[in-house]
């Protein structure tokens, strides 16, 4: 019997990964975690009977522990406590943005398979937590759809082989917009993904492809990539979901419908295959898959995430804060679209860079990066 615990459980990774879970009965719910909703939270409760829950937010516990017959803990450091439980050999990691670092870090340091979807932690402290993983033997699997196919494509050859990995993007909602309609794009526009039903943060990233700039970040630390091995391709289908490319002039694509049960699936169960009755992608039927090159004027985010990728070091600190920084003021109403992008790369240009941080020195930069995105707005 495998135990998970699953942070950001009642997220959209979370609820998914829960679905994906009524199938595999080899697993046992040790623990969950959320930030405030409480109401969510106690209807997992009664379903999956975790021996411990947390809520970041302490009212949120507090009413919890009204309506819940488990041991319900508040604060960051109780969710830090569950990625590390020695009860759970498995860690589902999909707590939005720079939060989720702590506990990803935790779950690395005691050596636990972390199926990860936050992907903000490998962007902040890539080499840290791959180093990590190196020495307790932990697992880092990703969870993300596209470095999940990568992950899968990897194994059809060695690594000596590999030519380039190409990560598909989605495009967004702005994908066909001119650069003067996405200047005036507003929240309600940016929020309506064309394929996934994703968070807010991660659709506002999507609409300025912010989220394929740290999935660049991403896939550089997590394949030991260098940067010239990376590339970006709009494919708007979000049926390919990112492709690997040998030297002998093989391409291996992973495919499938734009569900993020395959992807977690495929984490949890990993090395095998567990059957599912559900989300098989029919190519009998007629299908178009097109593939455009990014545009880098519209979307001068991407670029940013290349140039971080490069500079390693605390550079995906200081690009991620920023932008969640950013995300929160657009949604806000207190920037306008573009800025988003603009206050990430102004603060990856300006920021205090120290190329082999420690965790102390990643987490110093992303409160710089957050800081230095109001003080400028504030302008």
């Amino acid at each position: 019997m495998r135990s998970v615990a699953i942070l950001g459980s009642t997220g959209s990774i979370g609820k998914s990964t829960l679905k994906v879970l009524e199938e595999l009965p080899e697993f046992r719910v040790q623990s969950l975690a959320a930030n405030g909703d409480w109401k969510a939270m106690a209807e997992q409760v009664k379903r999956w009977t975790p021996a411990r829950v947390a809520m970041a937010d302490a009212a949120a516990a507090a009413e919890l522990r009204k309506v819940v017959p488990v041991e319900v803990l508040s604060g960051s450091e109780a969710i830090r406590d569950l990625a590390a439980d020695p009860a759970a050999d498995t860690v589902v990691a999909a707590i939005t943005g720079a939060a989720g670092l702590p506990a990803s870090v935790a779950a690395v340091s005691a050596g636990k398979r972390l199926c990860l979807a936050n992907k903000e932690a490998m962007v902040m402290a890539g080499p840290l937590l791959t180093a990590g993983a190196m020495e307790t033997g932990a697992q880092i699997l990703p969870i993300d759809s596209e470095h999940s196919a990568v992950f899968q494509s990897l194994r059809a050859g060695g690594e000596g082989e590999v030519r380039r990995v190409i990560l598909t993007a989605s495009g967004g909602p702005f994908r066909e917009w001119t650069k003067e309609q996405i200047a005036a794009a507003t929240p309600e526009q940016a929020l309506q993904h064309p394929t996934w039903q994703m968070g807010a943060k991660i659709t506002i990233d999507s609409a300025t492809m912010m989220n394929k700039a740290l999935e660049v970040i991403e896939a550089r630390w997590l394949f030991s990539l260098p940067v010239e091995k990376i590339a970006v391709v709009v494919h708007p289908q979000s049926i390919v979901h990112s492709m690997v490319e040998f030297h002998d002039a093989s391409t291996i694509a992973q495919l499938g419908y734009p569900d993020m049960c395959i992807p977690i699936r495929y984490a949890l169960t990993f090395p095998r295959r567990a059957p599912t009755s559900f989300g098989f992608f029919d190519l009998t039927k007629a299908h178009r898959l097109d593939f455009l090159p990014p545009d880098l004027e519209r979307f001068p985010a991407l670029a940013h995430g290349f140039e971080a990728a490069r500079r390693g070091g605390t550079a995906g600190a200081a690009l991620n804060g920023a932008a969640e920084a950013a995300v929160a003021l657009f949604l806000d109403r207190k920037v306008p679209f573009p800025a988003i992008a603009e206050l990430a790369g102004r603060a990856l240009a300006a920021h205090p860079f120290h190329p082999s941080p420690s965790l102390d020195d990643i987490l110093a930069t992303d409160a710089w990066a957050r800081a230095f995105a109001a003080r400028e707005a504030a302008k």
